[in-house]
């Protein structure tokens, strides 16, 4: 994987092959990055990164200048990696061991951007839990998006504060808002 644009760009980051992850694809994430420069000033935003596996989106929020950074994930070896990661390139992303569910259900932390790629195999129930959660607990900055990362195999749109999808390739991005 690598960084796209920011202080790191270009920066290739290796990630063990051992961890259960799914990377979001370059493509898919200049796609989804250039939606985002759009519409934010990344210096003045908060993330939370979900299901946030090898901290690839982690990385290019801090590397464009975010500096209020939350990755969250449920396996050791991902928040081992990204906590080293980070530390190395000197990153300000907290990394949280937790399941996600239960991190939603328990957090006050508002953000402006919340960005959750679960595993594409997860049903629509465990993706539409996402948005419900999100949005009863009042987890997302008013002016801000909830954005869950999909195969194009799944339809997200019959969620409340469901606004629209945008794909790459087999990648889909469901977009969610006030």
């Amino acid at each position: 994987m690598r960084i796209i644009s920011g202080t790191f760009k270009s920066r290739r980051i290796t990630a063990p092959k051992k961890l259960p992850v799914r990377p979001t694809t370059d493509m898919a994430k200049e796609g989804l990055f250039n939606i985002l420069n759009h519409r934010y000033d990344f210096n003045a935003i908060s993330v939370l990164d979900l299901f946030s596996g090898t901290g690839n989106i982690s990385y290019e929020f801090a590397s464009r200048g975010t500096t209020q950074i939350t990755a969250v994930d449920q396996n050791y070896g991902c928040v081992k990696f990204i906590s080293e990661t980070s530390q190395t390139l000197n990153m300000p992303i907290v990394v949280i061991k937790q399941n996600v569910y239960k991190f939603l259900a328990s957090t006050q932390q508002k953000s402006t951007i919340i960005f959750a790629d679960p595993p594409y195999e997860f049903s629509t129930e465990e993706f539409s839990k996402l948005p419900e959660l999100v949005f009863n607990n009042q987890l997302l900055a008013n002016e801000g998006l909830l954005i869950i990362e999909h195969s194009k195999n799944t339809d997200l749109s019959h969620n409340t504060q469901y606004s629209h999808s945008k794909g790459y390739g087999g990648n889909m991005f469901s977009f969610f808002e006030y």
